[in-house]
């Protein structure tokens, strides 16, 4: 994990990371069934998200 942070890292913008989050979301909207829940370690993750989301705007 700590090589995400090291100092030659390349840094991407806003738009791509917010695009990359939404491809994300889809595809894990398609491969889970709609009974199913998040673990709540995830669930927690995504609320987090969410968060930092609605705070950089």
């Amino acid at each position: 994990m700590a090589g995400l942070f090291a100092d030659d890292s390349e840094q991407i913008d806003r738009s791509t990371s917010r695009s990359i989050r939404d491809a994300v979301g889809e595809r894990l909207q398609q491969s889970l069934r709609p009974e199913a829940r998040l673990p709540t370690h995830l669930e927690q993750l995504l609320k987090e998200l969410k968060q930092r989301d609605r705070d950089s705007h």
